[in-house]
């Protein structure tokens, strides 16, 4: 199964699951009921910015619609490449680990997650602008930083591309 049809399939099974309609769904999420429908039938590859919209909407971690240990899928945002390389789920929390490029000159703007929702990274090579929208941290190679996600935050590389990791801690 390719990546739209599997990502598709489970954002059915969540949104069913949770006895949400698709119009429901389109409409908390701000994703078009047309562009969901698609999604779901395998039909349209989802964006990063569109899958955290949805799964932000059904109150589930990013990883619910993504992990399979088998087959490690990229998902692509306007400035950010992401690997899903592992998922932890605890008593109170899931927390999942992304290999992550920002693309050389490009922004993206992420929209707030879940309340509590925190974001750390560590960069391994280049120099990314991350965090808070209005007061992004400048972080270069081999150092680290972390944000509250559950606000809009951004991530940027001004300058050549940016290879870090991405640790996003969700509260269940």
């Amino acid at each position: 199964m390719d990546l739209a049809a599997s990502v598709g399939s489970r954002l059915k099974e969540l949104r069913e699951a949770r006895g949400v309609s698709l119009s429901a769904l389109a409409r908390r999420s701000g994703v078009g009921k047309a562009t969901l429908s698609e999604l779901e039938s395998g039909r349209r590859n989802p964006t990063l910015e569109t899958l955290y919209a949805l799964t932000t909407a059904l109150d589930v971690p990013l990883s619910s619609v993504l992990y399979d240990p088998a087959h490690p899928a990229t998902i692509s945002g306007d400035a950010v490449d992401a690997v899903l390389l592992e998922r932890f789920e605890a008593d109170t929390s899931v927390t999942e680990t992304y290999r992550i490029r920002i693309r050389s000159g490009a922004t993206q703007e992420s929209a707030a997650h879940a309340p509590g929702t925190t974001e750390h990274i560590v960069v391994l090579a280049g120099t990314a602008h991350v965090g808070d929208v209005n007061d992004p941290a400048l972080i270069g190679p081999g150092a680290h930083g972390s944000w509250a996600a559950d606000t809009p935050h951004v991530y940027r590389a001004p300058a050549g591309d940016v290879e870090a990791l991405l640790v996003v801690r969700c509260p269940k």
